[in-house]
């Protein structure tokens, strides 16, 4: 919704500001420019990027234009589910766990937390976390570090969508020169139709320009910064699953392995300590 707000500021400041200055909106379309613009950084894209990125690059904007981000309730779901998660490996043994984590599907835990279990990344990310706690395959303090390497791979995964599109945001401004160039071209051949069908065929060219830098600064560069942003809150959620994971498998009670989680999450997200503790509490 946010995206969606800015572009319609950033389009009623450009259109408004030239239609004060006495301009008239209709000289800006030019179906040509557009074609030649929008076409070569889209070739440019499909020639220096893998199939696979592209399509990711097609999520990540859906995701963008959803608006949907993790909030403080989100952050307390979690915490909540992680707490009887643990509660049950303290109580009943890690053995007791195997059944939640070899079928999530079919967990009674996971199940009561239907968000995070549609998120797979996630749900993934955390069923591989607990594996190895419950095979102790190994040890405690090798668990924090597999987790953070695991992390790191998702951060450089995550990257690839994001250096496209400032890649295709660099590229923009000198493709707009290429289409001014060719307009300024196909006007040269044209002097003499007058100075009429010259100055339309200039405006067109100019238009090109102006139409490159505007797309790259004002819609691409500030897109590919959300998803950054986006990124960086899932790398942050991320890392709340490994402090918690990896401090209960150190040997932490539940809720202090969850209230060490709860310290790493930034202010606008994090729930309160007395308010968790309460509620963590409550659990049965």
């Amino acid at each position: 919704m946010f995206i969606l707000i800015g572009l319609a500021i950033v389009f009623a400041s450009t259109i408004g500001g030239f239609m004060m200055a006495g301009g008239n909106p209709g000289v800006l379309i030019h179906v040509s420019e557009f074609v030649v613009i929008l076409g070569i950084a889209l070739g440019v894209l499909v020639i220096s990027t893998p199939i696979g990125v592209i399509k990711e690059m097609v999520h990540k904007l859906q995701v963008a234009l959803a608006g949907k981000t993790d909030s403080k309730d989100s952050y307390m779901e979690l915490m909540k589910m992680l707490y009887e998660v643990f509660m049950v490996g303290r109580r009943n043994g890690l053995v007791a766990l195997e059944e939640h984590v070899m079928n999530p599907g079919s967990s009674a835990i996971f199940n009561k937390y239907p968000a995070f279990t549609s998120n797979h990344t996630r749900m993934d990310f955390l069923i591989n976390g607990l594996k190895p706690v419950i095979d102790g395959k190994i040890k405690p303090d090798q668990l924090e570090t597999l987790l953070n390497e695991e992390l790191k791979a998702k951060a450089e995964e995550a990257s690839h969508p994001v250096h496209a599109y400032q890649m295709i945001a660099d590229a923009l401004p000198a493709i707009g020169i290429v289409a001014a160039v060719l307009g300024i071209i196909n006007t040269m051949s044209s002097i003499a139709d007058g100075p009429e069908a010259v100055g339309a065929k200039v405006a067109a060219a100019l238009t090109g320009t102006m139409l490159g830098i505007f797309v790259s600064y004002g819609m691409v560069n500030p897109l590919a910064t959300r998803i950054m942003a986006m990124d960086a809150a899932d790398g942050a959620y991320l890392r709340c699953i490994v402090t918690a994971v990896s401090g209960f498998a150190k040997g932490l009670a539940p809720i202090t392995a969850v209230e060490i989680a709860r310290r790493t999450v930034s202010h606008d997200c994090q729930p309160g300590a007395e308010e968790l503790e309460t509620i963590l509490k409550a659990i049965k």
